[in-house]
């Protein structure tokens, strides 16, 4: 399963980093992604992380947030910088793994950033 850690409030302009780990499995990923979702509104992409590390991003966060992993501990990190009220959403990591790289869901963080 995939473990978020706590997200949090901050101010416009503010920083904050989600994590995502790997847990109870031995994990040969086929990529990772974040994604969030605002109150009322669907679903969107944030941001991927491809298993050769080639890296894409929303065009609303690009030049802000950045996505890593780090493959020893079988984490992904989204940093985010800059961040801006229409960044309140709760955000949600999904990675593909094993053989058959199946898709896991983490469980989810608050991120609220306010003005």
């Amino acid at each position: 399963q995939l473990v978020q850690s706590r997200g949090g409030s901050v101010q416009a302009g503010g920083s904050l980093r989600l994590s995502c780990t790997v847990r109870g499995f031995t994990s040969n990923s086929c990529g990772m992604g974040w994604h969030r979702q605002a109150a009322g509104k669907q679903r969107e992409w944030v941001s991927s992380i491809s298993s050769s590390g080639s890296t894409s991003y929303a065009d609303s966060v690009k030049g802000r947030f950045t996505i890593s992993e780090d493959k020893a501990t079988d984490t992904w990190y989204l940093a985010m910088n800059s961040l801006k009220p229409e960044d309140t959403a709760m955000y949600s990591c999904k990675a593909l793994l094993g053989p058959l790289c199946i898709g896991y869901w983490g469980q989810g963080t608050q991120v609220t950033v306010s003005s």
